[in-house]
């Protein structure tokens, strides 16, 4: 930093938020101010004493405002080493002064890529090129740069401190660096037609270990504005989520939004219906949903109260005291129900006390979560790391129709229906191959992560029956096609009612057949449209 009395500052933004009372703070901070264009009238216009950049560059804009600052005069002041006395010395000679701060917000770029209406013209006009050269010059020079009017508080605490290097002049440096190789990256994407692929992203905190206790972790947030991203949930009480437990929380997000997804779509008229969730080892165990929310939750728990013990638990409603009760004690012999985390919109004062302080359960909100943003599928590119590579695709968008376009043959009851809806829910958001059952509106059985499909079945089955359900009258949904007859036999033999599959087997003809002699109703989708494949 310049150990001259009067220091001077550039500042060049696009987003003048804040703007006009930082730079009055820097001149009461004996800054001398330097702006462009617009900027310098800005502050000129509300009271602030600013010399026109146009001054150092030896000319006003030209090129219609694209070229301003991109010259050798604001570069040599920013890189000039202020301990190097021949540095210092050929600014004097020059008559060029040195720059002590940098403040500068770049071109929306990544919103004008982002807007359905741009034109390969708009998104050029949008690129900024003096702005990142001048954050990358100010980085590299050492000095005091922003690039978020969020830093602006904190940069007149830090002048004010009188510290000339400490730990917060590094973040501003390594954030306008992050921030410009972000923003270029977004120019290459664009341009490239997606022949390049890259991930930005901020760490949140570090894990005390990954997903085994040898592996380390750390959990990072993207800068994702989608109200259900995971930065955007806070944990109450308890200790920060795990690796394990973002998974997990990242699963149930998606088995709830394909729910709210789903059924609005299957019921525009009615609403979002109060929906409970539970998830262990990353596929769900229990799944209810209705207008009651002590049935829900009730629904739910009884899912499998095996697998339950030590799950996340997610809900789209407020848990009050009774709800508290619930979750902590139904169907206990005794002690209560130990669970790994509730997240949930909010927590009445009671729940708190019941969850927080006896039952020491980590508690997660996100007001969000009781909105109809749990009906928007996550619309991102889903990725994944694999050995000197990654595999990069579009989400999971596909949303279920239970009526007249998917039916094949047989008819439903309207609970039957809303089962199906939430058994497609949950088995297309659950590893494959997985067949899942529902019965009056909650899960009774998920069989995931086999290799055949009569094995999906079979374990479904299995598993409902060990935890106390009788399969016969639920619905099943299989996320792919049945290559033979024997999984729809299984299910039928089970008292299955009804079966959500895709098409594209073989034996489609003899599947079908199959279900209309057992009277099972069956509603299927072409495999290309609807496969329920997840998790691979």
């Amino acid at each position: 930093m310049n150990e001259n009395k009067r220091r001077n500052a550039l500042i060049s933004v696009y987003d003048k938020t804040g703007v006009v009372e930082f730079t009055k703070e820097l001149v009461a901070l004996n800054f001398n101010i330097y702006a462009s264009g617009g900027t310098a009238k800005k502050l000129s216009s509300e009271g602030v004493p600013v010399i026109d950049v146009a001054k150092l560059v030896g000319g006003e804009a030209i090129l219609g405002h694209r070229v301003v600052t991109l010259s050798r005069e604001i570069h040599a002041g920013l890189l000039a080493r202020y301990h190097v006395n021949a540095d210092i010395d050929e600014l004097k000679k020059l008559n060029i002064p040195f720059l002590d701060l940098v403040y500068c917000n770049m071109y929306p770029l990544r919103e004008e890529i982002a807007n359905p209406d741009s034109t390969l013209e708009s998104v050029v006009e949008q690129t900024d090129i003096g702005g990142p050269t001048m954050l990358r010059s100010a980085a590299k020079g050492r000095r005091i740069v922003i690039c978020d009017a969020e830093d602006q508080k904190g940069v007149i605490e830090f002048i004010k401190s009188k510290k000339e290097d400490s730990d917060f002049l590094q973040y501003l440096i390594a954030k306008a660096e992050f921030e410009v190789s972000s923003y270029v990256f977004a120019s290459a994407h664009y341009h490239g037609k997606d022949k390049y692929f890259g991930i930005f992203a901020e760490k949140i905190y570090t894990c005390n270990y990954g997903e085994n206790p040898y592996q380390t972790a750390g959990i990072y947030k993207t800068g994702s504005p989608d109200p259900l991203a995971l930065d955007k949930f806070k944990v109450l009480a308890g200790k920060p989520l795990s690796f394990n437990n973002t998974c997990d929380l990242d699963r149930m997000l998606n088995t709830l939004t394909h729910i709210g997804a789903g059924y609005v779509a299957n019921y525009p008229d009615k609403g979002i219906p109060k929906v409970a969730i539970a998830v262990k080892h990353g596929n769900p165990c229990g799944a209810s949903y209705g207008s009651d929310t002590g049935k829900v939750l009730r629904n739910m728990l009884i899912g499998d109260l095996r697998a339950i013990f030590g799950g996340l638990v997610i809900t789209n409603f407020k848990i009050e005291k009774e709800d508290a009760e619930t979750i902590m004690n139904y169907k206990m012999e005794e002690g209560r129900r130990l669970l790994d985390g509730i997240v949930a919109p909010s927590f009445s004062k009671e729940a708190f006390e019941i969850l927080a302080k006896r039952a020491k359960c980590r508690l997660v909100v996100n007001e969000a979560l009781e909105t109809d943003h749990i009906t928007k599928l996550d619309a991102e590119s889903r990725f994944r790391y694999v050995r000197g590579g990654v595999i990069v695709q579009s989400n999971y968008d596909f949303v279920i129709r239970v009526d007249e376009s998917t039916k094949i043959s047989g008819s439903l009851s309207e609970i039957e229906r809303s089962s199906l809806i939430l058994a497609w829910a949950i088995g297309c958001t659950s590893n494959s191959n997985t067949i899942t059952l529902v019965k009056e509106n909650y899960l009774i059985g998920n069989g995931v992560g086999q290799q055949d499909r009569v094995g999906c079945c079979e374990l479904a089955i299995k598993r409902g029956m060990d935890a106390g359900h009788e399969p016969a009258g639920a619905v099943a949904y299989s996320d792919s096609f049945f290559p033979f007859t024997d999984g729809p036999q299984t299910l039928n033999k089970a008292g299955i009612k009804a079966i959500f599959s895709s098409s594209g087997s073989i034996r489609d003809e003899e599947v079908i057949s199959c279900c209309k002699k057992a009277g099972t109703a069956l509603y299927m989708i072409p495999d290309k449209l609807g496969r329920g494949f997840f998790g691979h």
